[in-house]
């Protein structure tokens, strides 16, 4: 089932590094894979480098949908470690609601053939 609309909308800032085009695409397509199981409008990511904090890396991200939103937080000593952690969270919070709405769906076919 694919919930990705082609219209989602990707806003990537960076806060004290550069954009690197590597990391950028790959972050576009853990998006735009998570948008196959659920319909994602926009998504706003913001990848930080704290210079005096450690870990520095701090990942956020803000993905709009039907329903609730989807939120992660992560941090980590190296960039790419600190998004898998975000991309991870998101994934987890996706399927788990996925996995509730179906779990209320099969309930109501069942009160439904029992009355």
């Amino acid at each position: 089932m694919n919930h990705m609309s082609t219209t989602m909308r990707l806003n990537l800032h960076h806060l004290n590094l550069h954009s690197l085009e590597t990391i950028d695409a790959w972050v576009k397509k853990q998006l735009f894979a998570l948008g196959q199981a659920r319909r994602i409008d926009e998504a706003n990511v913001s990848l930080v480098r704290h210079k005096n904090a450690s870990p520095p890396y701090q990942v956020n991200v803000h993905l709009v949908t039907p329903g609730p939103d989807v939120f992660a937080e992560s941090r980590d000593h190296t960039l790419q470690a600190a998004l898998v952690k975000a991309i991870a969270q998101l994934r987890a919070q996706i399927t788990s609601r996925t996995a509730k709405r179906l779990q209320r769906f099969k309930s109501n076919l069942k009160g439904r053939r029992s009355g």
